[in-house]
């Protein structure tokens, strides 16, 4: 059984941690997370540190989870997240304006993106015609959510890899027909 509710979470110096009614929010000087936490788990600031613990003995579980949830809130206002995207074909492509992504994936018209609030977008070109999409945000939830919504408009192809996928995603290619 992990031990790990057991050690405090550690606040550096510039990140400022408010409890309200369960409510926890960390900001850092461009940044803000918050997150609710359940009535059973009892969270408290002491010493620059965040202690976890809970009211009664059937929600165990929950001070490991939440003293994980309150960790990744720190780390993820201090040093954010990215997700690469790849555009893989000649004839797709893919343009950031404001916040928009408008992609060229060979269907009879341009699919437009709206990039949620607080995820920004940059696109370029490598040296094989592919469109790298990056995104950065701190919430991680949302930039995989926005990564796994840009992939649903054209699916990873099993035969030669190509259309939208991830940077660091392998595919286990098929040999198609001429492998018998």
């Amino acid at each position: 059984m992990s031990k790990i509710w057991k050690k405090p979470v550690a606040i550096p110096a510039w990140v400022e941690v408010t409890i309200d009614n369960n409510l926890i929010k960390v900001k850092w000087p461009k940044w803000e997370l918050s997150q609710k936490i359940l009535d059973c788990v009892t969270v408290k600031v002491e010493d620059g540190q965040i202690v976890t613990s809970i009211t009664d003995d059937e929600n165990k579980p929950f001070r490991g989870l939440s003293r994980s949830l309150i960790n990744n809130m720190i780390e993820w206002v201090t040093k954010g997240f990215e997700k690469k995207l790849m555009i893989i074909w000649v004839w797709y492509g893919a343009q950031v304006q404001w916040s928009k992504i408008i992609l060229s994936l060979w269907y009879s018209h341009k699919v437009e993106y709206t990039v949620p609030q607080g995820v920004s977008v940059s696109a370029e070109q490598d040296a094989k015609w592919n469109t790298i999409l990056t995104l950065t945000s701190i919430d991680k939830q949302l930039i995989w959510e926005v990564a796994a919504k840009i992939k649903t408009y054209r699916k990873t192809e099993p035969y030669k890899g190509k259309w939208i996928r991830y940077i660091d995603e392998y595919i286990k290619l098929k040999p198609g027909k001429s492998a018998k």
